[in-house]
This record gives structure tokens, sequence and C-alpha cells, in this order.
């Protein structure tokens, strides 16, 4: 069995440039995911790419 590869809430953050505001209010909103282990929060990477790739398309002019 492959365990899946788990980053920390700072890790997702940074790779995907969002506060941990943002971050929390997507968990809540049940967009994405979480695994608890005691009191550390880990997302796999799986549901990272699954959150990233079910964000809508920018629609406007680029700047």
């Amino acid at each position: 069995m492959d365990l899946p590869e788990l980053l920390t809430v700072a890790e997702f953050c940074d790779r995907f440039s969002i506060g941990k505001t943002s971050f929390y209010r997507e968990v809540n909103a049940g967009r994405l995911k979480i695994r608890k282990f005691g009191v550390a929060t880990r997302i796999a990477r799986a549901d990272a790419m699954a959150w990233a790739n079910a964000l809508p398309d920018y629609q406007g002019e680029a700047a």
C-alpha cells in the first residue's frame, strides 16, 4: 500500500500562495479535505491537487 504524500498547512499555503485564513475557509466550506493526526493537520497531495484543479478559470483580461 502506497502512503500519500502529506503537506503541512504551511507547506500547502506556501505552495498555493494562500493565507491560513483562506485555507481554513476552504476547509470549513468543504472544498478542501484535511487529515488530523492528533493536533497536526495534514493535506494529501492528491487532495491539494483536486482542490487546485477545481478552482474556476479566470475569464477577465490579463494584467
